[in-house]
């Protein structure tokens, strides 16, 4: 079963999240949220495993809801939700934390394909705004001689994210265990200097 928590202050919006979501076999909606205070208080109690934060709202903006969740639950797996594709702020949204993005407007089975997709390990982005992001990034002098510093096995887990495979899928590719390809990527965090998978890719797209 995969708990869902939703951030959202359109009430017509989040019921819509709500009622999409438990509707759909193995996934739960275990809290609704319209603010952010609100989603900090109650989120860590019910230990979600994927958070659908609003980009906006009322009381902080949901990029620095998102760090402050990713602080209190590293483990869970954010996306946001936003109206436009507004590059700067989705970038900062990656850049606290946030696995990936969603359109408001996005098809329900869209929005259910991204919280599967997230779950197994994958990141949920259209190709145009990560190539918008990824143009950002390419700015950074030093994405290339810390991809240097990656190990040819660490190249190797980060080639099968970039090319969408999870955690368990890439074990299978590799032939080792989950827990092993955890480790090459905590290791690859730590040389590259970033937080998550989605960081990862888009520094190793970068400077690769």
């Amino acid at each position: 079963m995969i708990k869902v928590a939703i951030v959202e202050d359109n009430k017509t919006t989040r019921e819509g999240f709500e009622t999409l979501i438990n509707r759909t076999p193995g996934c739960q909606c275990v809290c609704a949220c319209m603010t952010a205070g609100e989603a900090i208080r109650r989120i860590p109690k019910e230990q979600p495993d994927v958070v659908l934060m609003d980009i906006q709202l009322p009381d902080r903006s949901g990029v620095d809801c998102t760090a402050e969740i990713k602080e209190l639950l590293p483990k869970v797996q954010i996306i946001i939700l936003t109206v436009y594709e507004d590059t700067e702020r989705i970038f900062q949204a990656l850049r606290a934390g946030a696995c990936g993005y969603l359109l408001k407007r996005s098809a329900p089975e869209r929005v259910i394909a991204a919280i599967q997709e997230v779950q197994q390990g994958g990141v949920p982005m259209t190709p145009e705004i990560a190539r918008k992001v990824i143009g950002q990034l390419q700015g950074q002098a030093t994405a290339a001689a810390e991809v240097e510093t990656l190990s040819p096995r660490e190249k190797e887990v980060l080639q099968l994210v970039v090319n969408g495979l999870g955690n368990k899928a890439i074990a299978d590719r590799m032939g080792v265990t989950v827990a092993a390809v955890k480790w090459h990527l905590q290791h690859i965090y730590d040389k590259l200097h970033v937080h998550s998978r989605t960081e990862a890719a888009m520094k190793f797209r970068t400077g690769g």
